[in-house]
């Protein structure tokens, strides 16, 4: 069999958009099978097709094997630049990641932070302008925030890791912002009308898993954590058209990663991956959404047509 698993964002994100709402999701929802609600968020949703042992999605051991190569061995931590601004109840982030800066901001900025990090046993690196690292001994306790995408423009402090574990890295979230405050490269930035990098967001944190399992021939996605744990299990990763993931392959699972897609854009692969199930060139077609909703079109299931098919609502 062919069968095709697509990560696609939480539902309500999805039927936000009208064309989304009235189109392949609908028909999946009115015709196909729909299964209990599973557990919401990235890491569940990708554990339907990987395993590993460990808790949690280590997403800095991840992206730092896709990024240098070195992740194994050791426990990372992401520490990525971010937007911060404080309004008249609390403090908010922004921005997170792409912050548009040069590699000479991000030289200046690590020259400034290596100290404060060493004096706490780990060490800083910032192989890319978007993603930064703390490295530690195998074994140490990173606690970590949460995901950007769930603390982006929400209350800082609903974030942070909080309770004693939490308490070395709030302070450090807090000396960041100090060294940062004042730093040459914000000044520049400023100056051509660029946010000032005030603050790292710490979350990710892990090692590189050992003894992952899946049976996804290949896989179809912009997410580096999702492309290593994809090459962890010898699959083929595509990171491009989503069409590009059917060619060549022959029995056997793909997974496409649409979780980062919205409005028209998303509807337009979702109806090709129908078109390919309507003329057999799929056989399945398994919907996962980052909110928990699970439902899988099969291509007898187009003959259901006393099932109504109507828009979705958010």
């Amino acid at each position: 069999m062919r069968n095709a698993t697509i990560l696609l964002p939480a539902l309500p994100r999805c039927v936000a958009s009208d064309e989304v709402a009235q189109g392949v999701i609908a028909r999946a929802f009115a015709r196909g099978d729909v299964a209990a609600p599973a557990s919401s968020g990235r890491e569940a949703a990708v554990r339907g097709t990987f395993a590993w042992i460990g808790r949690g999605l280590p997403t800095a051991a991840l992206t730092r094997e896709a990024d240098v190569g070195d992740a194994a061995g050791a426990a990372w931590l992401r520490a990525d630049p971010a937007h911060v601004r404080a309004d008249m109840t609390t403090a908010r982030m922004l921005a997170c990641g792409a912050l548009g800066l040069t590699n000479e901001e991000t030289d200046a900025i690590a020259r400034e932070l290596k100290p404060l990090f060493g004096d706490s046993g780990l060490l800083f690196d910032t192989p890319r302008a978007d993603r930064w690292y703390l490295r530690a001994l195998p074994g140490s306790e990173l606690v970590d925030a949460a995901d950007p995408d769930e603390a982006i423009g929400d209350d800082l402090k609903l974030h942070l890791p909080a309770g004693a574990a939490g308490k070395r890295w709030r302070v450090l979230f807090n000396e960041v912002q100090v060294v940062l405050h004042n730093h040459p490269a914000n000044a520049a930035r400023a100056r051509r009308g660029a946010v000032a990098v005030n603050a790292l967001w710490f979350w990710g944190a892990g090692s590189l898993p050992e003894g992952v399992r899946g049976d996804v021939e290949r896989v179809v996605t912009p997410d580096a954590a999702l492309a290593t744990l994809a090459r962890l299990v010898g699959a083929g990763v595509v990171d491009g058209d989503p069409a590009q993931a059917f060619e060549d392959v022959g029995e056997g699972r793909v997974l496409v990663d649409l979780a980062t897609s919205r409005g028209a854009a998303l509807e337009r692969v979702l109806q090709d991956l129908a078109q390919r199930l309507d003329a057999g060139r799929l056989d399945t077609l398994d919907l996962v959404f980052e909110s928990g909703e699970r439902v899988q079109l099969r291509r007898a299931h187009r003959w259901r047509l006393w099932r109504r098919v109507t828009p979705l609502r958010a």
